[in-house]
């Protein structure tokens, strides 16, 4: 029975975001569970939608799964030096003391920027790769927004990327990785591999592959494998990355090198054809609200605003109240807004108790330029500890621990704080504080595009709104230096550097 090698190092870095990722912030569990090592991977991750549990469901029974460690991060600004070589050193550490090993999976995101280093995928799979030789069959599946780099695919024998977004298949993701590498120890080889990058970047909010362009360019990869390839990947890339290799890239895997670059141009022609489709609507704060209030007065299903650009799950930090204040300025009436993070008010509601009242500066503990608390009289509607279990689609059985939360009412509006950072992608979310999402007319919602997964059902409609946030919306008005010249920031826009 061949001996695999499991492991995985999550982070999607965003440069502009103003807090890095620390040791604290792998080691410490919330949405997603806590650095995890040794033989409690195999059973930590069972039944989540993450790749790691989907490889392991698929590999086990099958072949002898060695633990190493897995450790992932909210997305924040750039992971610590000491956070990246202490997670680093540990893989290594471990994969050292299983050898000899048969293969090497690693559960990777591909987005993930360093105090010391670019690309801190790329340096994990080299020192990976220095470790078990040039032979030995080494396999990471990515998300869909990896920056997928040279030393990326140089490194790794396979490299394949969700299709989907949200994320509904990060599990199916990790179950294909190992079908992959079942062929390759099966004997098949798979020598051909092509990499293309793309020439603009992807708005996070327009790759939704629930609308076009998206949905037809994901649904067209089955067709181009079954046709020339056995596995092709389109990462979408993370435009909040101020690095060289920012951006979309296409990889194709197959059994010669002719198959790997026709299929690699197929897909990478027509996203090229569709680039300027990548576009969607923005509102301003208050004409949201106002249409919202408009809609929901005869609507059946509430309005859904997507508070995007402060979206923790894009490097946001979860604590801006620009939504809040245009929703009570607004004076929207049965309105439910999450995630708030703000932990000293989480606090401060749990030690007031039920139907308090409380003064508090509301948010924006996070220091970002220009923005300050929302200081206001709230009232303590509920209570609750941040810890259930999840039901939507996309954060299928995770369990959050999201530490102290509080329901805090103003006027129509009720703001979901809590203590640890998570986007709103989940009705579970609501429910933990006795908030039926269903039944309010206006939800304000702090993600990009997750929360569609589960959301979208009981959504009148949808509406994308630009208010205060390090996961912008409009990449020109990023101040990149970093990009590679020529590289286009926005579909059909300007290029970097002019």
């Amino acid at each position: 029975m061949p001996r695999i090698a499991i492991g995985g190092f999550q982070h999607e870095t965003n440069t502009f975001a103003p807090v890095k990722a620390d040791y604290l912030s792998f080691a410490e569990p919330g949405g997603w569970p806590g650095l995890t090592r040794g033989a409690d991977m195999l059973d930590t991750f069972d039944g989540m939608n993450l790749p790691i549990a989907g490889f392991i469901a698929e590999a086990r029974g099958r072949h002898d799964l060695v633990p190493l460690t897995w450790a992932q991060a909210t997305p924040a600004a750039h992971v610590t030096e000491d956070a990246f070589e202490r997670i680093a050193g540990a893989i290594l550490e471990d994969l050292r003391a299983a050898l000899p090993v048969d293969a090497v999976y690693l559960d990777s995101h591909g987005a993930m920027v360093c105090e010391h280093l670019e690309d801190g995928e790329g340096e994990l799979l080299a020192r990976v790769r220095a470790l078990v030789g040039p032979d030995l069959p080494l396999v990471a599946s990515l998300d869909l927004h990896a920056n997928v780099t040279p030393q990326m695919v140089a490194e790794a024998d396979l490299l394949i990327a969700y299709k989907t977004y949200p994320h509904i298949d990060m599990a199916e993701t990790g179950g294909r990785a190992a079908v992959l590498l079942d062929r390759v120890l099966s004997g098949e080889s798979l020598p051909g591999k092509a990499f293309r990058k793309l020439p603009f970047l992807i708005p996070i909010q327009a790759g939704c592959t629930m609308v076009e362009p998206a949905k037809g360019l994901y649904g067209r990869i089955g067709e181009i494998e079954a046709g020339r390839a056995a596995s092709v990947s389109f990462a979408a890339g993370f435009g909040p990355a101020d690095i060289w290799e920012c951006g979309p890239a296409v990889m194709a895997y197959a059994p010669t090198q002719a198959a790997a670059e026709r299929a690699a141009d197929a897909l990478t022609d027509e996203i090229l054809e569709r680039e300027a489709e990548f576009t969607l609507r923005i509102w301003e704060p208050a004409a949201a609200v106002s249409h919202a209030r408009t809609r929901a007065a005869s609507a059946g299903k509430p309005m859904v605003l997507a508070d995007s650009q402060d979206n923790p799950g894009g490097g946001g930090s979860s604590d801006t109240v620009g939504l809040l204040a245009a929703l009570v300025a607004g004076g929207a009436e049965d309105a439910a807004l999450a995630i708030l993070y703000d932990p000293e008010a989480a606090a401060a509601a749990h030690a007031a108790g039920l139907a308090a009242t409380l003064n508090l500066g509301l948010g924006a503990k996070s220091g970002m330029a220009g923005h300050s608390p929302y200081q206001a009289s709230f009232t303590v509607e509920s209570l609750g500890d941040g810890r259930f279990t999840c039901t939507g689609p996309f954060d299928k059985g995770l369990h959050m621990n999201l530490g102290p939360m509080a329901a805090l009412q103003i006027g129509g509006v009720r703001v979901v704080v809590a203590s640890r950072k998570v986007q709103a992608s989940d009705r579970q979310i609501f429910r933990h504080l006795g908030i039926e999402p269903e039944a309010q007319k206006i939800l304000g919602l702090k993600s990009s595009v997750h929360f569609r997964a589960d959301f979208t059902p009981i959504a009148e409609e949808i509406l994308v709104v630009k208010a205060p946030g390090a996961n912008a919306l409009d990449y020109t008005e990023l101040p990149y230096r970093n990009l590679r010249p020529g590289l286009r920031v926005m579909p059909k826009g300007p290029v970097s550097g002019t």
